[in-house]
C-alpha cells in the first residue's frame, strides 16, 4: 500500500487491523477477469480496534450499526482491473467512511426571525405578479 490511511488528524488506519479478501471480479478486463482475483474486501473489526479514541469509536459504532456485521465494517472495490488500485480504492473508501462516522455532530441552528425588509419586498413582488396576472385577462377589453 502506498503509506498509512489517514482517518483525521494523527489517526490513521493500522495495518495490523486491516483484513484483505481477494476474489475474481466482474466488470472490464476481458479474459483477463476470468483467472485473477482483482475484487478486494476489506475488513476493520471496528468493535475491538484500540486505533480510535473511545469517543470516536463509540460514535462510528452508533452511526455505522447498521453497515456493521459482529462490529466488522467491510469495504469492497472492484472498478479497476489491477488489484493494487483496487487496495487503494477499498482504502480510502474506509479511511473517509470511518472520518465520516467519526465526526463530532454539527453544532444545532440557532433559530432567528426574518428580517422585516425582506418580508416586505417579498409581499410587493407578489402583489406586482397578481396585478401583472390579473391584467392579463380580457373582462376590461370593451
Amino acid at each position: 500500500m502506498s503509506g498509512p490511511y489517514v482517518i483525521r488528524g494523527s489517526v490513521s488506519l493500522p495495518e495490523a487491523e486491516l483484513m484483505w479478501r481477494f476474489s475474481r471480479s466482474g466488470g472490464p478486463g476481458g479474459q483477463h477477469v476470468n483467472t485473477s482475483d482483482t475484487q478486494v474486501e476489506l475488513g476493520f473489526d471496528l468493535a475491538k480496534t484500540s486505533a480510535l479514541p473511545p469517543v470516536w469509536k463509540e460514535r462510528a459504532l452508533d452511526r455505522l450499526a447498521g453497515r456493521l456485521v459482529d462490529g466488522v465494517i467491510t469495504v469492497r472495490a472492484s472498478e479497476h482491473r489491477s488489484q493494487w488500485r483496487n487496495r487503494e480504492t477499498a482504502a480510502v473508501r474506509l479511511a473517509s467512511l470511518l472520518a465520516e462516522a467519526s465526526a463530532p455532530p454539527p453544532k444545532p441552528r440557532r433559530a432567528t426571525r426574518i428580517p422585516r425588509g425582506i418580508n416586505e419586498r417579498r409581499l410587493r413582488e407578489k402583489k406586482q405578479r397578481s396585478d401583472t396576472k390579473r391584467g392579463r385577462n380580457g373582462r376590461d377589453w370593451g
